[in-house]
C-alpha cells in the first residue's frame, strides 16, 4: 500500500477505526468478554443504552463478524449473543484504550475546559 492510500474510505485502517469509533461497539464487545449474554442482561449491565441502540449495535457487530447470535427454542424462546473469535481479537485494543483513558482522561477534560473558556 502506498503512503497516500493508507486512509482511503475503503482501506483496512479506516475499517478498524470505524469499528472502534462507535462508543457502543466497544462497550458491547467488552460486556460480552465473559461469555454469551441475553440482550436484557447486556442492557442491564451496560446502563444508559436504549433497547433500540443495543439492537442496532448487536446487528452491526454481527454484520461485521464480531458477534454471533444464537436462537434458542423453548418457552419462551430467547437469543444470546457471544463474541466470535474475530470479536475476541478486539478485546486487547479496547482494553488498551481503556487504560489510556484512565491515565489521560483528566488531561483531556482539562483541555476541553481550557478550550471552552478561551472560545
Amino acid at each position: 500500500m502506498s503512503h497516500d492510500q493508507r486512509f482511503l474510505a475503503d482501506c483496512r485502517a479506516r475499517l478498524a477505526f470505524d469499528l472502534l469509533a462507535n462508543t457502543w461497539n466497544s462497550v458491547v464487545l467488552w460486556a460480552l468478554k465473559e461469555g454469551p449474554r441475553r440482550p436484557g442482561a447486556l442492557r442491564a449491565d451496560i446502563g444508559g443504552i436504549s433497547q433500540k441502540v443495543l439492537t442496532e449495535t448487536l446487528r452491526r457487530l454481527e454484520f461485521n463478524g464480531l458477534v454471533a447470535r444464537r436462537a434458542y427454542g423453548g418457552s419462551p424462546p430467547h437469543v444470546e449473543y457471544g463474541l466470535t473469535a474475530l470479536g475476541r481479537t478486539l478485546l486487547a485494543p479496547i482494553d488498551a484504550f481503556g487504560v489510556w483513558a484512565f491515565e489521560h482522561g483528566d488531561e483531556v477534560m482539562d483541555a476541553q475546559d481550557r478550550y471552552t473558556r478561551e472560545h
